[in-house]
């Protein structure tokens, strides 16, 4: 080959593979060998060049095809992890309408059980009453971590009805703050560093609150001899650019909570699969693998976008993000302390539970109510239509046979106007959410519901029907 050709061989195509037979054959290889003969040198150099760029085309053309494959093969194993949680949120929302209200049930007489012992321990000789009250206690340990694993089962598959406000995020950590400190214990350093000019988000405040736990639960495990626990919160703009990088994520203004630990770290394989439900890498009976999925479900369904990052040795890094409310400025938290729990007005209480009926029955009376008692919404409106006096409060299950707990205060307040109306339920997101988050203008208690919950409760609804 002459000197000229090859000088035009390597500026032409300066990535090729040129090979010459001992016929004097030129041979160039891009990807997959292809061989071109010509009569003349110039037309061999002609065509070859020609079939080169043909074979570049080809291979940007492959590239594109299997990127668009790995990303459809991306999508669909999103939409398989989609529907799976689908199913799951089916079933733990079944399950929990029934297992709340047997542990409404369990709660509230063991409490009735450790009022009684409490006051037998009190008299004279009550010292063997001891070893009792500490059992109890833990009955109702064990009650509230049942309730708590209900809700992170609801919360992770985006079943949970939530309350969203407009809140301060720095106000959020605040409340918890001391909280943590505790939780992770001494050998762990907590910094805080908030960024005063924060924006105002919209968002269950219970809800941040339990994601700030968890990731600092998980925080504390992956520093057993210790550590730097920070968490910080800043405004971030996120333009087109980074959004299109981030599926899920759209462009605009958002607050950030970033909480980084100092621990051991995750490779990248437990990282793909940290926010996957019942996924842990605790040993058998130490996690239920449902902290961080809890905290994914309860991110998204705030319209929020969560990730991580980690690197092994080094430590990890949660980032939250909530779209930022700048139309008013966030409201005050509403203690239940503030209303008092005793009354003298008349509440009619509707469950197909009887156990249900029986303790808020109970709860209720001896605070001063007079409690009218219904299983079911047939009988609810049969009372309601020969009671003769007011009754100032209706008290229902959401989820009933027959009449459901929203069709049937619809008709009680068609006949009485002033009538208030609480709902409570294990699992309301059916009947009384619009995409999980409470309807404006509908009070929800909570099962499994404590005695003060219920009576702050029950005097939040009259206290507001008659400021109305």
């Amino acid at each position: 080959m002459s000197d000229d050709l090859y000088r035009r061989l390597v500026e032409t195509a300066p990535d090729a593979v040129v090979a010459i037979d001992a016929e004097g054959r030129i041979a160039i290889v891009n990807g997959r060998a292809e061989e071109l003969f010509g009569s003349s040198r110039d037309e061999l150099i002609g065509a070859s060049v020609e079939n080169l760029l043909r074979g570049r085309v080809e291979a940007q053309a492959e590239h594109h095809r299997r990127k668009a494959e790995a990303e459809h093969e991306a999508l669909q194993i999103r939409l398989n992890e989609l529907q799976r949680l689908e199913s799951l949120g089916q079933l733990a929302g079944g399950i929990a309408h029934d297992f709340n209200n047997l542990l409404a049930a369990i709660l509230n007489y063991a409490a009735f059980v450790a009022e009684e012992i409490e006051q037998a321990a009190s008299e004279p000789g009550g010292e063997r009453w001891a070893t009792a009250q500490r059992d109890i206690e833990q009955i109702e340990r064990a009650g509230q971590a049942a309730a708590g694993l209900t809700h992170q089962l609801l919360s992770f598959a985006r079943r949970e009805v939530i309350q969203p406000r407009r809140l301060d995020l720095n106000r959020v950590v605040a409340n918890v703050e001391e909280l943590l400190r505790r939780t992770i214990g001494e050998d762990i350093e907590l910094v805080v560093t908030a960024d005063e000019s924060l924006g105002a988000v919209m968002a269950d405040p219970g809800q941040l609150e339990q994601v700030l736990v968890n990731v600092a639960v998980n925080a504390r495990d992956a520093m057993p001899s210790g550590g730097l626990l920070s968490i910080e919160t800043a405004n971030q703009a996120i333009d087109a650019e980074y959004a299109v990088a981030h599926p899920g994520l759209a462009p605009g203004r958002y607050a950030r909570l970033r909480v980084s630990d100092t621990g051991a770290g995750m490779d990248a394989e437990t990282l793909r699969h940290a926010f996957e439900p019942f996924f842990t890498t605790k040993a058998p009976g130490e996690g239920t693998g449902l902290g961080l999925a809890t905290v994914y479900g309860i991110v998204t369904q705030a319209g929020g976008y969560a990730s991580l990052y980690s690197e092994v040795g080094v430590g990890t890094t949660f980032s939250l993000l909530l779209p930022i409310h700048d139309d008013s400025a966030p409201e005050d938290d509403c203690d239940v302390d503030e209303y008092p729990l005793t009354g003298e007005e008349t509440v009619l209480v509707v469950d197909d539970d009887e156990r249900v009926r029986e303790v808020a029955e109970r709860l209720l009376t001896r605070r001063g109510y007079t409690v009218l008692v219904a299983p079911g919404g047939a009988e609810a409106q049969e009372i309601a239509r020969r009671y003769d006096g007011p009754i100032d409060v209706l008290v229902t299950d959401v989820i009933m046979p027959k009449i459901l707990g929203r069709d049937l205060a619809d008709r009680l307040v068609e006949d009485r106007p002033e009538l208030g109306v609480l709902f409570m339920s294990g699992y309301a997101r059916p009947v009384l959410a619009s995409r999980g988050t409470l309807d404006h203008g509908v009070t929800l208690l909570e099962k499994p519901f404590s005695e003060e919950s219920l009576l702050a409760k029950v005097r939040e609804v009259i206290d507001n029907r008659r400021a109305s």
